[in-house]
């Protein structure tokens, strides 16, 4: 599927945009990169393709970071400010499409933090694609804590094996934070959703899963 290219604008700088939809979305979603891969990594035109096909329409974008050839992370007001760019972006584009928003690893959390400082306009929910509780080797629920100010529903999508998201810290969190929040497990997978082979399936597999499990909750929520 062909997306359309976007432009947006948040404060002074342009970053680049990709609009993934189906004829007639049934929602859509405002989906951010991860920290060391933009919106054209792979993993982010899967996504795309395979919502769309489920009725879901994209926006996917780039963090200005990522937009000049940096590897080095923006600020959390710089990310959250294109986050909101971005939503607003979709608002224009997609109407009244019931919207949501998320991403993968760190641009999900630019999300929730953003959602967490001030409702970001018009989303239902947020979905995360491995959300990162902590650095790898250092378990910690710390970057969690500002979930407890989101007052939207959450889905949260982790591989068991996510070296970024200890389940024994990540379970708890999403219990704390009641029925606003859910949490889907990928056995073996990791946190860029690979599985072993010997873990009897592979990563297609996952993805459509993955696809089911985001598409499903999405319509559940409008």
């Amino acid at each position: 599927m062909t997306p359309t290219k976007l432009r947006i604008v948040t404060g002074e700088e342009r970053v680049s945009g990709l609009l993934t939809s189906p004829p007639k979305p049934q929602a859509a979603l405002v989906l951010a990169h991860g920290a060391g891969a933009g919106m054209v990594h792979p993993f982010m035109v899967k996504v795309a393709d395979g919502l769309a096909t489920r009725g879901v329409a994209t926006v996917r974008y780039q963090f200005p970071y990522m937009e000049k050839g940096s590897k080095r992370p923006d600020t959390p007001r710089i990310a959250q400010a294109t986050v909101r760019a971005a939503v607003d972006e979709a608002v224009q584009r997609l109407g009244d499409v019931p919207l949501f928003a998320g991403g993968k690893s760190f641009g999900g959390r630019m999300t929730s933090q953003a959602q967490s400082a001030q409702p970001l306009r018009l989303v239902r929910g947020l979905v995360f694609l491995g959300f990162p509780l902590h650095a790898a080797g250092q378990p910690s629920d710390d970057r969690g804590k500002h979930l407890l100010d989101v007052k939207v529903p959450m889905l949260f999508l982790q591989g068991t094996r996510d070296s970024l998201a200890d389940l024994t810290l990540m379970k708890p969190l999403v219990k704390k934070l009641g029925a606003r929040a859910a949490l889907e497990t990928f056995d073996h997978a990791d946190h860029s959703f690979h599985v072993p082979a010997k873990s009897g399936r592979n990563d297609a597999e996952v993805m459509e899963a993955l696809l089911d499990a985001m598409a499903a909750w999405m319509t559940a929520q409008r």
